[in-house]
């Protein structure tokens, strides 16, 4: 029986689609009118990536340089989100799992803790992690292994609930915990992953 989850964030807890409109709006404008010598096909899908991983990581895949990359910081590191947001319809079935919840994100602190203070889901998660590469070395990895010390949890005790292969799915994998892959558009086929489902409430058959 697991004794924890772990969950990440973005495109896990709520869909990014529904605000990247507006929230990167200006970001998205500045890629337009700055990657010189890039087609079009390399810069929507920069901004694609940048709906489904943290702007550091979009940034060294797709070779932004440091000025660029440094503007990009520049926009999203004081950015807030303050319009109404609402999660999947889902993740009701997730919040009300009578199990201690950690919320584990990466991204800029002020607007990941915008998106929480938004969606209204501060008080479901016992422990609230930001993991910022603009403020510390610190990674998933690190986050859960340090959940794991501090609440004297097996890797057996926890189950992680993300939508992203390569980031909270492989740091929780490295460690020896279960992983469940939220993939609504099963874009991740071939995932090394435990459990995997287009619904976010499977999660909940792989508890015991």
């Amino acid at each position: 029986m697991k004794q924890a989850l772990i969950l990440d964030l973005d495109n896990t807890i709520y869909p990014v689609s529904s605000i990247a409109d507006h929230l990167f709006k200006s970001l998205f404008d500045f890629l337009d009118q700055n990657m010189e010598g890039k087609s079009f096909e390399h810069i929507e899908a920069a901004k694609d990536d940048l709906t489904k991983r943290h702007f550091h990581l979009v940034a060294n895949k797709f070779n932004f340089g440091e000025e660029l990359m440094a503007k990009g910081i520049d926009l999203l590191k004081n950015a807030a989100y303050e319009l109404p947001m609402l999660p999947f319809e889902d993740y009701q079935h997730i919040k009300t799992v009578n199990l201690p919840k950690f919320l584990v994100t990466t991204g800029f602190t002020k607007l990941q803790w915008s998106k929480v203070k938004m969606l209204g889901i501060e008080d479901d998660f016992v422990e609230i992690h930001i993991v910022d590469p603009e403020t510390s070395k610190q990674t998933k990895r690190d986050v859960f292994a340090d959940i794991m010390k501090r609440h004297n949890y097996t890797a057996e005790d926890i189950l992680v609930i993300g939508d992203d292969p390569e980031s909270e799915i492989k740091a929780a994998i490295e460690l020896g915990i279960d992983t469940f892959l939220f993939d609504p558009e099963n874009k991740h086929a071939d995932a090394l992953v435990t459990y995997k489902a287009v619904d976010l409430k499977d999660a909940l058959n792989h508890l015991s």
